[in-house]
């Protein structure tokens, strides 16, 4: 990639005068940004994440980082010496495994990441689902077959949840003041426990009840690809459901694109499914012709 040592300022600022009717586009407006995957892991990238969530709040839009951190979690319960257990494919979450989880989201995780915009700049507070009830949620509920008898039974995958209700009470003190929430993904249940959340889902709920501009979602892949792994540059939801149920959205990213679509029905206006991986990845989306990822609209 050519550095910016190597640009003419001529060029410079061509770039800077093409990137104004997509500044003028989000101008004032809520963009929420999933945050997760391995392009939190190496700090280079990191920080260079930080700096283009200081960017978009210097351009006058109000980003909103929503972050997840399940190696993080990984790491510190194998270090601690705790067994995590697993269901149909999900870890389940015991008391002692929910206490690591909160302080490595809530804590390590989000302090780090609220250092980084920081030192690049801007004002970014640092919070979970569970500061001014932000985020209720009620217990995640899931079946699987018994291979031996055949019959379905039902999980119990301890302390973890799905959104009900997001109380916007305290993001609208920090949106629109030169503050940047970073928010970890953990919720309270109706009885006052802590669940944790799938980040992705958790951001759904944000950017549905913030009536977001835009849900950006960083992933470990380049967006939604077709039977021939090419990258499908945008789709409607109805095509996303087609595409669900002919297999070509298949295993993990059928979660991803459930979410997409449950945040258009929140009230997002577009949903974008983008490689975290990839330099500058959120300015490449909102401010060039091209854009990146894959879109998804109503």
């Amino acid at each position: 990639m050519t550095s910016a040592q190597n640009i003419s300022p001529l060029d410079q600022a061509r770039i800077l005068s093409e990137a104004l009717p997509h500044m003028q586009q989000y101008d004032e407006e809520t963009i929420v940004i999933k945050y997760g995957g391995h392009a939190m892991g190496a700090e280079e990238t990191a920080k260079a994440f930080a700096r283009d969530i200081v960017l978009l709040e210097q351009t006058a839009i109000n980003p909103v980082v929503v972050h997840g951190g399940g190696p993080q979690i990984a790491t510190m319960l194998k270090r601690l010496g705790i067994q995590s257990e697993f269901a149909a494919g999900l870890r389940i979450t015991d008391a002692a495994t929910i206490e690591i989880v909160e302080m490595v989201l809530a804590g390590s995780v989000n302090k780090q990441l609220v250092g980084y915009i920081n030192e690049a700049g801007g004002k970014a507070v640092g919070l979970s689902g569970k500061d001014g009830n932000m985020v209720k949620a009620s217990k995640t509920s899931r079946t699987m077959v018994d291979p031996d008898s055949n019959i379905e039974k039902a999980i119990d995958l301890g302390f973890v949840g799905d959104p009900d209700k997001v109380d916007l009470t305290l993001l609208n003190q920090l949106i629109g003041y030169e503050l940047i929430p970073v928010l970890a993904p953990l919720a309270t249940s109706h009885d006052g426990h802590t669940l944790n959340v799938n980040a992705d889902t958790f951001a759904g709920a944000v950017a549905g009840a913030l009536k977001a501009k835009r849900l950006l979602l960083l992933t470990d892949v380049p967006g939604v690809l077709d039977k021939s792994k090419k990258l499908i540059p945008e789709l409607s939801v109805k095509d996303a459901r087609k595409l669900i149920a002919d297999g070509t959205i298949s295993g993990g990213m059928i979660p991803k694109v459930e979410t997409c679509i449950y945040a258009l029905e929140q009230g997002v206006q577009g949903v974008v499914i983008i490689d975290g991986k990839m330099q500058h990845a959120v300015l490449l989306e909102l401010f060039t012709n091209q854009g990146t990822g894959t879109l998804i609209h109503k």
